[in-house]
């Protein structure tokens, strides 16, 4: 038996899917189906019960779940922007101590989701090696909620129990129901086909141009190939980088978009909202090499054909 929390979510839906196609449904699905899109994002898939995140921390410690072999934990507030710290305490920090706790207790298989939020402005690098967890300097709630659970692990000498995965800015299929934090290909699509302009932030630093600030944007569907990677592989322990190890610019992302859209490129740079300005990320570029270490030769889409896939979901807002 598999717990997979946010499996009604944007990167835990789509493992679900990639878990089904290795023919593997015995799966317990937590979620919060808070939206009609997550709703979307279970159908077809196959699971043998979902459990509203709330109630499952008490079910699993009553032993009502026997038989369980791994827990993949993808289920948190990812949004950058919520002004809710005991929000985000709890949601995302208690909540996967608990989870954590039992998993350890009882001798299970536990992977999670960390972010590269954790890396702040990347002045301390995007080095995944433990010993520079405590230095980093997330710059919002998200990214220290997900950076104190990594601490809570270290501290207690736990990371060598878990897989912890450091995801980049990922994008693709099953994004639909985030909102303001679906990526910039996802908002934007239907903008470019309708012939309106791409709209991305200025840059208010001189050392990089406007669109010119640089993300490690991954496919989803290359994300969840590495989770299963380490699923399959319980005797893989520790914390890594999940992105392409390739920083590209925003303006790259449209010009992929208005390629395949077979369009003009037209930008337009608009202001930055205040509120973000103080924790917007201008670079981030994963260090892979530990990633590649542990034996995982995963080879990443360029982003071009990933973002020409992808478009090939957004012309009906498929879903995986």
């Amino acid at each position: 038996m598999i717990i997979l929390t946010g499996g009604a979510g944007f990167i835990g839906s789509c493992f679900l899917w990639k878990l089904n196609q290795e023919d593997t449904s015995d799966i317990i699905v937590v979620d919060n189906l808070d939206s009609p899109e997550k709703k979307n994002n279970l159908l077809g898939k196959k699971f043998v019960d979902y459990i509203q995140k709330d109630e499952f921390p008490d079910l699993l410690k009553s032993g009502k779940f026997p038989g369980i072999e791994k827990i993949v934990h993808m289920g948190a507030c990812s949004s950058t922007v919520l002004d809710d710290r005991d929000y985000y305490l709890k949601n995302n920090y208690e909540y996967s101590k608990q989870l954590a706790t039992w998993a350890f207790e009882h001798n299970i298989h536990f992977i999670y989701a960390s972010s590269a939020a954790t890396y702040g402005d990347g002045s301390a690098g995007y080095d995944d090696a433990e010993k520079i967890i405590p230095t980093l300097k997330p710059l919002n709630m998200y990214g220290y909620s997900k950076q104190l659970f990594d601490l809570w692990l270290l501290e207690n000498g736990l990371i060598k129990k878990s897989v912890g995965l450091k995801f980049f800015n990922v994008f693709g299929p099953n994004e639909y129901h985030k909102e303001e934090m679906m990526s910039i290909i996802c908002k934007r699509f239907n903008d470019l086909k309708n012939g309106k302009p791409m709209r991305l932030f200025k840059s208010y630093r001189s050392d990089f141009k406007d669109g010119e600030q640089k993300r490690d944007f991954i496919y989803v569907k290359d994300a969840i190939e590495v989770m299963y990677y380490f699923y399959k592989n319980p005797q893989k322990s520790g914390i890594y980088n999940l992105g392409t190890g390739i920083a590209r610019s925003w303006n790259d992302v449209a010009n992929a978009m208005f390629s395949v859209l077979g369009i003009k490129p037209v930008i337009e740079y608009i202001e930055m909202p205040e509120e973000i300005k103080g924790q917007y990320q201008y670079f981030t570029q994963a260090k892979m090499d530990k990633l590649y270490a542990s034996g995982c030769q995963h080879k990443f889409m360029p982003l071009e054909e990933a973002v020409k896939d992808y478009c090939s979901y957004l012309k009906d807002k498929s879903c995986l």
